[in-house]
């Protein structure tokens, strides 16, 4: 799929030209509507194609991202009327490119056939990123249209679990023999229609398929065509396996400037690449979903979806706000009294919980960026807790100092300035503390770290800063 980290300066205009078709097109509808006559249908047929031509057009001409991030933008009617203009050719495509919520709406309005033209223009491997979203008939249909090669390859990639190398691979690469010359290469390349997206470098194979080296493209070019492939391929390369991770892959890419890299099975044989759009993609998907789960969201949600089903989205973190935010009551609760005799404490206590549950917040981003990165071990961690809860206590006493002097100016009490430096550094070091534990005990019980740690975090840093700060109130202050 194509990248939309970066929106082309040209969709925003052609985004806001489908709005003010879409808008003349209703708008004159519903005059129309309004006109009784005997020729009232006729005029609703012209009208109605008026605009919608002229839309056509402006669809045909962008880019298939480009119409995706049109649909994503538009609510659930206008996106429908703005799909039956899409031409046939090119739904395929702009099913891949668009939201996995978007994608759901625009499948729920297209039968059976339609469907299945959409998928059979596409590769084996970008039809098996859209399997999962397609009914069982529709997936068997296609089975039966491809050619016994691709049946192969479309079973191959759907036996890979998402998130690993095998569900970014594809099949669309050039491989050649060790033992030919660089003049044959050249032939065979000529008689190709088209060379493959991303192909920097041709896969040189042996007779059995293992995979031997690479031969970069510029390499070839500037090559005398009487030398051997085998002389002149790049025996040492960066290799990956279809089980890996596909986190694996793009640190790869990342830390070795890839464009493509080859997939090879257990034996050593070639069975696929992975290229450097696909990664991106990949990279951005995670980068939405780490988004959607910081902020309390269960799946990816359709900008325009119905208020019921955008609240079956959000209600689960929502409820576990209300029940940290009850324990936390609950923790003040004990604490009534002293409120009652020094009211300063209901002023000033959510300061101590604020700034902690900021200090943990922080800490957790570094933790999961790092996890994500492959960049802690088993005694890395231990030095991390030491790292993390330094820093803490450093930040407390420097802003605990801040905080104490604060009271003290507007309370006139040392002890209370004393009490609050206290309890910001014991709270800054139970943030650091449950911000390294949180996403390192989910990730070893096999969940995303990312997963509702803030959420997490807040509630136990609001909840133990308050019974801190209360605690050491009621202990020297009241």
């Amino acid at each position: 799929m194509a990248e939309r980290d970066e929106i082309r300066p040209g969709v925003q205009d052609s985004l806001r030209r489908v709005t003010e078709l879409l808008h003349k097109h209703e708008l004159v509808e519903g005059l129309v509507h309004r006109q009784q006559g005997p020729r009232q249908e006729l005029v609703e047929s012209l009208v109605h194609k008026l605009h919608l031509v002229e839309l056509q057009k402006l669809l045909d001409r962008q880019h298939p991202a480009d119409v995706a991030y049109i649909l994503e933008s538009l609510p659930l009617e206008q996106r429908l009327i703005v799909w039956e203009l899409v031409r046939a050719e090119r739904e395929g495509e702009i099913l891949l490119e668009v939201s996995d919520a978007v994608r759901e709406s625009l499948i729920a309005h297209m039968d059976e056939q339609e469907l299945v033209a959409a998928t059979e223009r596409l590769d084996t491997d970008e039809i098996a990123d859209l399997a999962p979203d397609l009914p069982s008939e529709v997936i068997q249909d296609v089975f039966k249209s491809l050619s016994p090669e691709e049946r192969e390859q479309l079973r191959a990639a759907l036996s890979y679990p998402e998130g690993t190398v095998g569900a970014l691979m594809d099949f669309d690469m050039i491989s050649i023999r060790d033992d030919v010359t660089v003049e044959v290469v050249l032939r065979y390349l000529r008689r190709l229609e088209e060379m493959p997206d991303h192909t920097d470098q041709l896969f040189v194979v042996g007779h059995a398929g293992e995979l031997k080296g690479l031969l970069p493209v510029n390499r070839l070019l500037v090559t005398s065509p009487e030398t051997a492939v085998a002389t002149v391929m790049q025996p040492e390369f960066v290799k990956l396996h279809p089980h890996e991770k596909a986190q694996d892959a793009a640190s790869a890419f990342e830390r070795y400037d890839l464009v493509s890299a080859a997939v090879v099975d257990g034996g050593g044989k070639l069975v696929g690449r992975v290229t450097v759009n696909a990664v991106m993609d990949y990279i951005r998907e995670e980068t939405d979903s780490d988004m959607l789960t910081a902020g309390g969201l269960t799946e990816d949600e359709d900008l325009f979806a119905s208020v019921w089903r955008s609240v079956r989205n959000r209600w689960a973190w929502l409820a576990v706000n209300l029940v940290t935010a009850f324990i936390a009551s609950r923790v003040i609760g004990l604490f009534e009294e002293s409120i009652a005799k020094l009211v300063a404490l209901a002023a000033l206590m959510p300061i101590v919980a604020g700034i902690s549950g900021n200090s943990g917040n922080q800490t957790i981003t570094m933790i999961v960026r790092a996890l994500a990165l492959g960049q802690i071990t088993g005694d890395s961690a231990r030095k991390l807790f030491a790292k993390e809860i330094g820093v803490s206590a450093l930040n407390g006493l420097i802003w605990g100092g801040v905080v104490g002097l604060f009271a003290f100016l507007i309370y006139h009490n040392w002890q209370l300035g004393a009490v609050m430096t206290g309890a910001m550094v014991l709270s800054l070091m139970l943030a650091a503390v449950m911000g390294v534990t949180v996403p390192l005990a989910m990730q070893k019980l096999g969940r995303d770290p990312a997963l509702g740690s803030s959420v997490l975090i807040t509630a136990i840093t609001d909840s133990g800063g308050f019974f801190i700060f209360l605690g050491l109130a009621t202990v020297f202050l009241v």
